[in-house]
């Protein structure tokens, strides 16, 4: 048996319904036991990462846990999963853990759940993929009132992963011994700007679409007040003021599954009935 925290997230719902296709044994964890659109062959179990006593239910007879990070008490979610008798958990990170800078708190956040995933005593993996093509959504009410996208960071290009692809090489590695005590680094097919992600969505939706930059003091007063500020720092520490580098592409998807990561094009096609 499977556990998937997030499960009803970009990755966490593609995760489970690709193990539902394949037949395997998949539990989803929810906070709330109605409004989560699962497979019916799915069950859903409640729970709160962030109470990891709560998690006991969802956790009987679970061999692997797909794991988001970020919670209050990693520790104490991975003591639970010892407890269970979990033997394998693969951990959500970001390729933002690997430069070790704390004082960024996106870091800081990543770099804390792996420690906590390395110090336990369960099996582990560790996927750290750039950004996800789904963070696209966050232009859907622009496109919904007008044929112009503005976007912060105009000039960064971010080599973006299909969260189904992420799902595909988590459902690759669980219950795979090959993986324990590896971490795999992986992205997408090409490094996008946004105007990139702009021209392949006007193809896609036969719109003729326009794409205008954000400067660096609009994105920060539209940030304001719906980020956090530790958020908003953060970003602006990757993005202006260059400490990390998300247009890195790496093999690792095609390495893993023996095919390439899905293209901008494929996800925006996939998803198009959300931006029209």
């Amino acid at each position: 048996m499977i556990l998937v925290t997030g499960s009803t997230g970009h990755i966490g719902r593609e995760l489970v319904g690709q193990c539902a296709e394949a037949g395997r044994p998949v539990r989803a964890l929810v906070r709330k036991a109605s409004g989560s659109a699962l497979p019916e062959s799915v069950a859903a179990v409640v729970g709160d990462l962030d109470r990891p006593e709560s998690l006991r239910p969802a956790l009987t007879g679970v061999r692997g846990v797909f794991l988001l990070p970020g919670y209050a008490d990693m520790p104490g979610v991975l003591a639970e999963s010892e407890r269970a008798g979990v033997e394998h958990v693969v951990l959500l990170s970001s390729i933002a853990a690997a430069d070790g800078v704390r004082e960024n708190a996106i870091s800081r956040m990543m770099i804390e759940s792996e420690q906590a995933v390395r110090e336990s005593g369960v099996p582990w993996t560790i996927l750290r993929p750039s950004g996800f093509m789904s963070n696209t959504f966050e232009w859907t009410a622009q496109l919904a009132a007008s044929d112009v996208v503005e976007a912060a960071f105009p000039d960064v290009p971010v080599a973006m992963i299909d969260p189904y692809d992420i799902a595909a090489v988590a459902a690759h590695v669980l219950l795979d011994e090959g993986h324990f005590g590896r971490t795999h680094a992986i992205s997408g097919p090409e490094p996008l700007r946004p105007a990139d992600r702009v021209d392949v969505l006007a193809r896609v939706l036969g719109r003729e679409l326009r794409f205008q930059g954000l400067s660096h003091a609009e994105a920060r007063a539209r940030m304001e007040g719906a980020v956090p500020p530790q958020y908003i720092d953060a970003f602006f520490r990757y993005y202006a003021d260059g400490e990390l580098d998300d247009s890195v592409v790496r093999p690792t998807v095609s390495e893993l599954l023996g095919r390439e990561p899905r293209t901008f094009g494929q996800w925006a096609t996939a998803h198009a009935d959300a931006f029209s």
